[in-house]
């Protein structure tokens, strides 16, 4: 899954179409994700465990074939791919062209998300 805790993503289908939150919990299991503010159900909850009875508002998860990164330059959602980062940020497709870009060996080299359309890096 290419979505993460954190990222910005705009809703594309469902009542909350066009939207765009902050994704709080990712469950990888379901392929799902809760998006703050979006998809807000009521749940009812009885007295126990210290918890008060009552009607409360949450999240529910949204499917992430349902929502998309947020790209903040075109004002849309876009598509990612994988990239490797190598020596002076340049972008390998492959780890071992990245750790080969080194005069020295690495160890580890960074995977980030690469928009193609922007050049837009979301890490």
């Amino acid at each position: 899954m290419k979505i993460k805790r954190g990222d910005v993503v705009i809703i594309l289908s469902g009542k909350e179409r066009g939207m765009q939150g902050r994704v709080l919990r990712v469950d990888t299991k379901s392929d799902r994700v809760f998006v703050e503010g979006r998809n807000i159900v009521k749940v009812h909850r009885r007295a126990g465990n210290g918890q008060e009875a009552g009607i409360i508002s949450k999240e529910a998860s949204v499917h992430a074939s349902n929502v998309a990164l947020y790209s903040e330059k075109l004002k849309r959602g876009v598509r990612v791919a994988s990239r490797y980062v190598g020596k002076d940020d340049a972008l390998f497709e492959s780890k071992r062209e990245a750790q080969n870009s080194f005069s020295e060996p690495v160890a580890h080299v960074a995977k980030v998300r690469y928009c193609v359309k922007t050049g837009e890096i979301f890490k």
